[in-house]
């Protein structure tokens, strides 16, 4: 094999494929990329056996071939090299060595066989279907953030994504996430072609790195889908995730419908005065009490260690006083997510959920449960 490719080039790719590979690894092929060189470019591949992403890009290809090399340190080279620099990557068919040479500075690195490299089988991924990446990252963004960390509750450990019908028969694409304390919950009209596709849950580390990768591209985004495995594509990268293999809890039941008492506020004011109080609230509760009467909302706080903090805002409300608590980082997540101008909490009672929606945009929903003040 032997290549030469532009740094910067070289940088770009091995940054996307690197981030998949684990720094401890119990399997040492794991911790290298996969590089083949062939006529049309050279390609690079790199998995953890969960996820696996694959990116082709142009070089002058002198002779091809295929290596594995370490990913980290090869990633830490190409970044340390000037900028504008061209890097040669080659090695002997029978060698277990890589050469990267760029101007006066060599390296010699030790590969692992090219044979030993797993690949996953994608299987049939019989479903098939395009977004927008803005559409894709508003997906993501708007629910991420609930999702769950609790390895016991794996099936919860990422994006509910699946379609269907509104009261009004529209067709949606859902995406919901859930860590049993907050629910996201984001629709947009669904694709013609993803009508037929089964529930699917995109796993925490799959979603972190398609959200990565959305930022550096406006191409639509393909996404191929099968019972056991995700497939993303767009320019010349590929990214394939297997799927989380449980069943996502029946999130429409957690839903409340009955919540009459209606309070809208101005987001960032409500999200500012929280996270003032909430400077007294203590480091494990988080807790912050809200007590509503007509038009004024006030917050409180207090610890036996820092004391109390009270704060009030005028705001629209008309129903009869409650008083509710939350936890304070659940609730300033929540409201980050409010877009407009306006936030709309609708709640029942201090022991129910409540549910938070932005006042000029109906397509996300937010429940929060609240918490003993």
């Amino acid at each position: 094999m032997k290549v030469v490719l532009e740094r910067n080039v070289l940088l770009k790719t091995l940054g996307h494929v690197q981030s998949v590979v684990e720094r401890r690894n119990t399997i040492p092929i794991l911790a290298n990329v996969l590089i083949r060189a062939d006529k049309d470019g050279v390609s690079f591949v790199a998995t953890d056996m969960d996820l696996e992403m694959t990116e082709k890009v142009a070089a002058q290809v002198s002779k091809p071939g295929s290596k594995t090399a370490p990913a980290h340190t090869l990633y830490d080279i190409v970044r340390k090299l000037p900028e504008g620099a061209q890097v040669e990557l080659s090695a002997t068919d029978s060698g277990n060595q890589m050469s990267l040479s760029s101007g006066r500075s060599n390296f010699k690195l030790g590969c692992l066989p090219v044979d030993d490299f797993p690949t996953m089988s994608e299987g049939d991924l019989q479903h098939r279907f395009t977004l927008s990446s803005a559409d894709f990252k508003t997906l993501i963004d708007r629910t991420r953030f609930a999702m769950s960390v609790e390895e016991t509750r794996y099936y919860l450990n990422g994006i509910y994504i699946h379609t269907t019908k509104t009261k009004g028969d529209l067709a949606v694409l859902r995406a919901v996430a859930t860590d049993g304390h907050r629910l996201a919950r984001l629709e947009m009209p669904a694709p013609r072609e993803a009508g037929a596709m089964s529930g699917v849950i995109l796993p925490r580390k799959a979603v972190a790195e398609i959200r990565k990768l959305l930022d550096e591209t406006t191409a639509d985004i393909t996404i191929a889908l099968s019972a056991s495995k995700a497939r993303v594509s767009f320019d010349n990268v590929v990214m394939t995730s297997k799927l989380i293999d449980g069943t996502f809890p029946d999130y429409e039941r957690v839903i409340p419908t009955g919540n009459d008492k209606v309070l809208e506020v101005p987001a960032k004011v409500l999200a500012n005065a929280v996270d003032r109080v909430a400077t007294i609230s203590s480091e494990k509760s988080r807790a912050i009490k809200i007590a509503l009467s007509k038009n004024l909302l006030t917050l409180s706080a207090s610890s036996p260690e820092a004391g109390s903090a009270v704060e009030e805002l005028e705001v629209s409300y008309k129903g009869e006083a409650i008083e509710i608590g939350f936890n304070a980082r659940y609730l300033l997540d929540i409201l980050s997510q409010i877009e407009g101008e306006g936030a709309r909490f609708s709640m029942a009672d201090a022991a129910s959920p409540t549910i938070v929606q932005d006042v000029s945009d109906a397509s996300a929903l937010y429940v929060l449960m609240p918490m003993r003040v």
